[in-house]
C-alpha cells in the first residue's frame, strides 16, 4: 500500500479512526505524488525535496514541523487532540494533486483546490465526519497563504484565516525554505 511510506507520520495521529481515514486517502492519491520532486525547477524548495520522491520528503518535513509545534504547551494547548490529528492529516494531503489529475508536466496553480476537492470526493471511503472533511479541505485549499494569485491563472486561492489554516500554511512554508536542512535515511527523517 502506498500509505506505508508515511508509517512514521501516521503513528503521530492519536485517533485510530482518523489514522485509518488518512491511510485510505493516502492510498487514493495518484502514484505520481510518491515519485515527483516538490519543485520541478528546484527554485522553491530545499535540496532534500528535490529529485525522485522529493514531494514525499517535503510533506514529511511539513508534518514533522507541525508535530513539533503542536506538542508544545505554548502553542499546542490551543488545539484539541483531534484538531492536532486533523492538522497532520491536512499536511499529509496538501500537495496530493500538485500536478493535477490527470498529471500535467508542471505544478498546477490551483492544486490546493484540487486536493481539497479530492478529500471531499473521497470522504465516503473514510470514517471522517462532514465537519472533519470541511476542516481538512479548508486547511488544504488555503495552504499557499499570501501566494494565492498568479499571473498565469484567473483563480484566486483562499487565504488562511483561522488557527488551523494558518498552522498548515506556516508548516508548509517552513518545509519549503531553502535554509532548512533535514537529513533523510531513504524516506525517513533522521532524528
Amino acid at each position: 500500500m502506498k500509505s506505508t511510506i508515511f508509517n512514521n507520520e501516521l503513528e503521530l495521529i492519536k485517533n485510530d479512526r482518523l489514522r485509518r481515514s488518512c491511510e485510505v486517502l493516502l492510498n487514493e492519491l495518484p502514484d505520481y505524488f510518491y515519485e515527483i520532486p516538490a519543485s520541478s525547477t528546484g527554485k522553491y524548495h530545499p535540496k532534500f525535496a528535490l529529485g525522485e520522491g522529493g514531494l514525499v520528503r517535503h510533506t514529511k518535513v511539513a508534518v514533522r514541523i507541525a508535530y513539533e509545534i503542536i506538542k508544545t504547551q505554548s502553542i499546542g494547548n490551543v488545539f484539541t487532540d483531534d484538531e492536532k490529528d486533523l492538522i497532520l492529516i491536512s499536511l499529509m494531503l496538501h500537495d496530493g494533486l500538485k500536478e493535477g489529475f490527470p498529471k500535467e508536466k508542471y505544478t498546477k496553480f490551483d492544486h490546493p483546490i484540487l486536493a481539497a476537492n479530492f478529500v471531499k470526493d473521497k470522504a465516503n471511503l473514510t470514517e471522517l465526519t462532514s465537519e472533519e472533511v470541511k476542516l481538512i479541505s479548508t486547511n488544504i485549499s488555503s495552504h499557499m497563504g499570501e501566494w494565492n494569485k498568479s499571473d498565469y491563472s484567473d483563480i484566486t486561492l483562499p487565504l488562511p484565516i483561522n488557527k488551523y489554516q494558518k498552522m498548515v500554511h506556516m508548516c508548509d512554508l517552513l518545509a519549503s525554505r531553502k535554509f532548512i536542512n533535514v537529513e533523510f535515511d531513504g524516506n525517513d527523517i533522521i532524528m
